[in-house]
């Protein structure tokens, strides 16, 4: 028999078992933006709690791509939310420029004055490389020939705390799918191919300078609150059949302004087929159709 010692550390054990233990908050698991830049972390709790209060106004689940774009709202309280009418005004996670359009965005941040960049901010210098004989001639002959932009570009950057990948180091859009895209994130670049980091389940939109250098300088990006194009794809990826198969019938669909103004989302058991490249590929190629 159980003495009355036994039994009441028997009875102890029972109920701490049996009484509910509040859930972990998202925000109390640090994790890293990037394995290249030590102490900046996802704020993924900013993430949760603005979609807290969004869904509590609107009233109605949420898309994927909309639990990303909301989650960076600046105001959520406030902030009027109406598909193709109201603006919104976000902060996106971090920002990627190329060596042609980061010169502008550069000397627009240095009239700031700050110290460093709001957001973490890589320049890739690949652009001004044009493919004429073969990679390791045409890699030195851009070298010479912009040497006073990469100079620039490489002190500016080291200056201002911010991401240098020198010519040669590879594709923009490669680096980051790499290095620095994370599910649930917002980016901006200085291209229109950025969305290729959506292949990591984040939201990478192509724009102007201007808008860049906003973000880094702690002002929020201004965004048309795009409609949602849904795409449900049924069955796999088989045979001689590719992602970007996929995305060609969309263009089909679409045309090339078919997708202006909207996010492309793809749902259905047919994602389960597609790789991250995969659908980086899709991705990638939606700024061709306007999205």
């Amino acid at each position: 028999m159980l003495s009355v010692q036994q039994r009441a550390s028997s009875l102890a054990h029972s109920v701490r078992r049996l009484m509910a233990t509040a859930a972990p908050n998202i925000g109390d698991t640090k994790v890293q933006m990037s394995l290249l830049e030590p102490g900046r972390y996802i704020n993924y709790q900013r993430i949760e709690d603005n979609l807290a209060i969004v869904r509590k106004r609107l009233g109605r689940p949420l898309t994927l791509s909309e639990k990303i774009l909301y989650g960076h709202l600046d105001d959520p309280h406030n902030q009027d939310i109406e598909r193709g009418k109201s603006y919104l005004k976000l902060r996106p996670d971090r920002v990627a420029c190329q060596d042609a359009t980061a010169q502008m965005a550069l000397l627009q941040f240095m009239s700031a004055g700050m110290p460093t960049t709001a957001v973490p901010t890589t320049v890739h210098c690949d652009h001004l490389i044009e493919a004429q004989v073969g990679g390791v001639k045409d890699l030195a002959r851009a070298i010479d020939i912009n040497k006073e932009v990469y100079d620039f570009l490489a002190t500016a950057t080291a200056k201002y705390g911010i991401g240098f990948w020198k010519p040669g180091s590879g594709i923009i859009h490669q680096i980051i799918l790499e290095n620095y895209a994370f599910p649930g994130g917002l980016m901006i670049g200085t291209d229109s191919h950025t969305p290729n980091a959506g292949g990591l389940g984040m939201i990478a939109c192509g724009v102007g300078g201007a808008d860049a250098v906003d973000v880094m300088a702690d002002i929020p990006w201004e965004l048309k609150c795009p409609k949602a194009i849904g795409v449900k794809l049924t069955g796999k990826i088989s045979g001689w059949t590719t992602p970007k198969d996929v995305i060609l019938k969309v263009a089909g669909i679409l045309t090339v302004k078919g997708g202006t103004g909207a996010i492309v989302e793809y749902t259905g058991p047919g994602v389960e087929s597609l790789s991250c490249t995969g659908m980086a590929t899709i991705c990638n190629m939606g700024a061709e159709i306007g999205a």
